[in-house]
């Protein structure tokens, strides 16, 4: 039966100060994201689901209607937080190598320009979401969704998301979240998000 948990971070909860300081880092992982498996584990107690959150989630049609939501909702929030935790490290590269910088600057004009679209899409996703950088066949977007829905149940592939729950910034940044977004990148891991493209292509 599956059985989902929260791994550990592969970094110390203050590793990303000054962009996100260690209090939120607490906070989000270990009560927000465990509270999300908590429930997922208890949504789909007794059913015969897969044990890849992704599967899980490409097949949510599959589980009984009384119990979709709450799998959507926390099931989302799992895969979405573990995505957003491998997505940081500390003093990572400033910017993508390779072919996902050529990828980026063939889609969105310049590494700039992804910037500036990735964070009016954060800023304007209305209440809680996500933004993405995403595969679509092989065309790389910028989406938002909202609350703790995942691209994958649109049928893309999510190649790199910021969390724009109050919760993941509110501490440092307040009501200001574009400075969350435009802060965000001095903690983004572009190998992971080159190693993800690769596998999605």
């Amino acid at each position: 039966m599956a059985n989902y948990k929260v791994d550990d971070l592969a970094y110390a909860y203050d590793a990303l100060v000054p962009t996100i300081d260690e209090e939120t880092m607490h906070l989000h992982h270990d009560k927000h994201h465990h509270a999300y498996v908590n429930n997922l584990n208890n949504a789909i107690e007794g059913l015969d689901v897969s044990d890849d959150i992704v599967e899980l989630l490409q097949n949510v049609d599959q589980v009984p209607e009384d119990k979709r939501q709450a799998v959507i909702n926390n099931g989302g929030g799992h895969y979405n937080h573990t995505l957003f935790w491998e997505s940081m490290i500390p003093g990572g590269a400033s910017e993508p190598q390779g072919e996902l910088a050529s990828a980026i600057n063939n889609a969105f004009g310049s590494f700039d320009n992804f910037k500036s679209e990735f964070e009016a899409k954060g800023a304007g996703q209305f209440g809680s979401g996500w933004a993405w950088l995403v595969l679509d066949n092989d065309e790389l977007k910028v989406v938002s969704t909202p609350n703790q829905n995942n691209p994958v149940m649109d049928g893309l592939t999510p190649l790199l998301g910021n969390d724009v729950w109050e919760h993941a910034y509110y501490l440092t940044y307040k009501n200001a979240r574009p400075n969350y977004l435009k802060a965000w990148w001095d903690v983004v891991n572009w190998d992971v998000v080159a190693k993800r493209y690769e596998a999605a292509k």
